[in-house]
């Protein structure tokens, strides 16, 4: 322990004890056990206390009557946990008969001190932590605890039950952990008195009539079989298998969902899943529970990498039943294949939907999701119904805008039921990635609302890249060229709507769109022989700032591939006309959001990266408004991004980034001059002192680079001896003291090098990796922190912020 803190800490715990000093707030009590936690995994818990006595101290006080607050109770059971997680540590505890006062009845637990949740939650982590050997595990037997834990798995608090269950489940493993090393399986009356108490309670609460008790029993077993995976589950599963079965014969079944999560956790145990018995209880349960509640089920099924065919048949069946009866429900064209044929057919007769709308929603919500996360999974069921599911998803959609034709009394209640849900429809488009027609028609219908016309827009683009471009073929598909055409007029309407997701949705349709099929010559072709582009430059003026920042990334596209000409101005033919460099740099230099800003920068840097043409003419000329604005703007996005922007510029000048790649022969003085001239270097030292640590970082990078290529190329020789630095590393004085009205003026490239030289760029990047926090974090402030709360230290002592 650290010499300041082992001073201060007698005085804490002084505080600690005594009930008429206000109580320390509960995330420094909880900063204090991680402390002590790292402190006792790193060394002697016997040492620490023999060392530090005010521990033990402050725990006895604790068993004293007084009116203590229950936090500092909670407290002070979580850290005797931690102290005695370490067996000698915990015998020397209990010698002074310290854990029996803390754990067992004389303690809180017969005060009234354990009404508090907060008593009650302290009470079983510190036994949590505590159980780590065998001295504990017959301390845990002999003192009660135990039936305590039984007790709590029905406390009111939900997180004091949870965490009972979770410390039953420790309880077993520590128990049988132990016996079951270096054998098959130990027999039931091999295990220790703990378990086999365990385990008897569990079996009662099986058996009982109650859903809770049922409930909690199930959860303990499903943690345990998923965090535990040891021989000795065998044996617990063996003996508790024939109660789980018998759970699926009650009418109705008790506790579904905790019995699916149970059945997953097994099928999903390297050590259980061999077991026959688990895949009869599972075809059970499929077969006795709801299609709701079987759903999860039987999509855990699906993607177990070894289970029985036939199980797998089943559970495909009843993720496709949904959708079969949405087929049946309507009047489908002759030959439209069935989703459940042949086996499935005849295990899963398809029955009517559940009669509320929330619960019919809820099953083909369900149902389509499963699908959806099952369809690229390798383990997949084969063969895969494509036709038929998308068949079934189609008339959802169809069922949802109302264009479905019922063909029965059910179809008819389903199309009143789906009618206008935007839930289901969400969940279909999600599936939905090779069928363009009713995709369109959601795209044109004024009824489609935003978020509906978004996931649109996602699908159909899935659907286009699917399908466009033909093995060796270097345009579009002739399909695709067709219905280009449609899309874009949708597009452009889009774009006109009064509504601004809508408009910004489709211009991110539209970014998406240019960028996979900007050199395609069909694609070209439709796009300028439409408004769209136009519209799009209009957009950069949009009084919504998302609208306007996905203009900006959509105009950054259209002009990469040469698809946004200069508007044209008849009135006046021999005006310049502004290019799409002009228009997002006044964007950058007036626009009163940070959006557009974020956005522009983010074009300009992939501009100069990929050698676009109105930049690459002119690099040095395109780059210096752009950085003179970047370092000016008061959004530290921004400013990173332009810092961003000068790296790559650099790398331009100097080659690539990399420890061992020296810039060409005189490679180095061109571009310092250059970088001189578009006043880089004012905004690069002016940023290591930046109040937002991202942008210093950014600017310590950008100079570490300039400094290492410096040094690989011979700077010193190559620019001479003696510059004169004054005034540069006195405006960077002032800089760090928070003056920074004053500029640097001109530039030098030797003064550069030489102030790069004299600054230890390293340090200050180590400095910048820290948490701004890092020494309010450490221990020693935290003492101090808690101790000034209470008077304790003097102001000038104290490290608050």
């Amino acid at each position: 322990m650290d010499p300041e803190c082992a001073r201060l800490l007698p005085a804490l715990c002084a505080v600690l004890a005594d009930p008429r000093q206000p109580v320390a707030d509960d995330t420094c009590l909880e900063k204090l056990l991680d402390w002590f936690k790292a402190v006792t995994e790193a060394g002697s818990s016997l040492l620490l206390l023999q060392e530090h006595p005010c521990l033990v101290e402050l725990l006895f006080h604790v068993l004293k009557p007084q009116d203590l607050s229950s936090r500092i109770l909670s407290f002070a059971l979580r850290l005797a946990g931690i102290l005695a997680a370490q067996e000698n540590c915990f015998q020397f505890l209990q010698q002074g008969e310290l854990l029996p006062g803390l754990f067992g009845e004389p303690g809180p637990l017969g005060a009234a001190a354990w009404a508090a949740p907060s008593v009650r939650s302290g009470w079983i982590q510190g036994l949590h932590s505590l159980a780590q050997h065998p001295s504990a595990l017959r301390f845990l037997a002999d003192s009660g605890a135990v039936d305590t834990i039984f007790s709590l798995q029905g406390d009111p608090s939900l997180f004091v039950a949870s965490a009972a269950g979770q410390l039953l489940v420790r309880v077993l493993d520590l128990a049988l952990r132990g016996p079951a090393e270096g054998r098959v399986c130990p027999q039931a009356w091999d295990w220790p008195a703990c378990a086999r108490k365990v385990v008897c309670h569990l079996e009662d609460c099986l058996r009982s009539e109650a859903a809770p008790r049922v409930t909690q029993a199930l959860h303990v077993l499903t943690t345990t079989f998923g965090h535990c995976h040891g021989l000795w589950t065998q044996g617990l599963w063996a003996r508790l298998s024939p109660l789980v079965a018998r759970l699926l014969e009650k009418d109705p079944v008790p506790a579904p969902h905790a019995l699916v999560d149970l059945l997953l956790s097994v099928a999903r145990s390297s050590v259980l899943s061999s077991d026959p018995g688990l895949w009869e209880t599972a075809a059970q349960a499929l077969s006795r529970l709801s299609p709701t509640q079987a759903g999860p089920l039987a999509a855990g099924i699906l993607k177990l990498q070894d289970c029985p065919q036939v199980l797998r048949i089943q559970a495909f069946g009843i993720l496709l039943q949904p959708l079969a009866h949405v087929l049946e429900a309507t009047a489908q064209a002759p030959g439209t294949p069935r989703l459940l044929e042949g086996a499935a057919g005849d295990l899963m007769a398809v029955d009517t939907f559940p009669p509320s709308r929330s619960a019919c929603v809820g099953l083909l919500c369900s149902a389509l999701a499963h699908l959806e996360l099952l369809q690229p999974l390798p383990q997949r069921p084969s063969p895969w119904p494509q036709a038929p599911l998308l068949a079934a998803v189609v008339t959802i959609l169809r069922f949802c805008n109302g264009s479905a034709a019922p063909s029965s009394e059910a179809g008819g209640r389903l199309c009143t039921m789906l009618v206008g849900c935007v839930r289901v429809q969400r969940a279909a488009q999600e599936l939905v990635t090779q069928v363009f027609a009713i995709l369109l028609e959601y795209l044109v219908s004024p009824d489609s609302s935003p978020t509906v016309l978004k996931k649109a827009f996602q699908a159909t683009l899935r659907w286009l890249l699917s399908s466009a471009t033909p093995p060796g073929c270097c345009d579009l598909e002739p399909s695709t060229q067709l219905v280009l055409g449609e899309l874009l007029a949708v597009l452009q309407k889009r774009l006109c709507s009064p509504c601004w997701e809508v408009r910004d949705s489709g211009l991110e349709f539209l970014t998406q769109m240019t960028r996979h099929w900007g050199g395609q010559g069909s694609f070209r072709q439709a796009l300028l022989g439409s408004e769209v582009p136009e519209l799009t430059r209009q957009l950069l003026q949009d009084p919504e700032s998302y609208v306007r920042a996905s203009a900006v990334a959509a105009v950054g596209q259209l002009s990469s591939w040469g698809l946004l000409a200069a508007p044209s101005s008849p009135e006046h033919p021999a005006v310049p006309q502004k290019t799409p460099l002009d228009e997002l740099l006044l964007v950058l230099t007036t626009d009163s959001e940070g959006f557009p800003r974020r956005a522009v920068m983010r074009v300009f840097t992939e501009w100069l990266r990929d050698g676009y043409a109105d930049v690459a003419e002119d690099p040095e000329q395109s780059v210096a408004p752009v950085l003179q604005a970047a370092s000016r703007d008061p959004d530290w996005e921004v400013r990173v991004q332009g810092l961003e922007l000068a790296l790559v510029f650099l790398e331009q000048l100097l080659g690539p980034r990399g420890p061992s790649t020296a810039a060409p022969p005189g490679a180095l003085t061109q571009a310092l001059q250059a970088l001189c001239r578009v006043q880089l270097f004012e905004f690069a030292f002016r940023s290591l002192f930046d109040c937002d640590r991202p942008v210093a970082q950014k600017s310590c990078d950008l100079l570490l680079f300039l400094k290492a290529k410096a040094t690989l190329s011979g700077s010193q020789q190559e620019v001479g001896d003696g510059p004169n630095v004054a005034s540069v590393e006195a405006a960077l004085r002032r800089w760090r003291a928070g003056e920074q009205s004053q500029p640097l003026g001109e530039l030098a490239p030797e003064a550069v090098l030489a102030v790069l030289r004299s600054m230890d760029l390293e340090a200050l990047r180590d400095t910048l990796a820290e948490s701004s926090d890092h020494v309010e974090r450490s221990p020693q402030s935290l003492l101090q922190d808690m101790l000034a709360t209470v008077g304790v230290l003097g102001d000038n002592e104290a490290d608050c912020y």
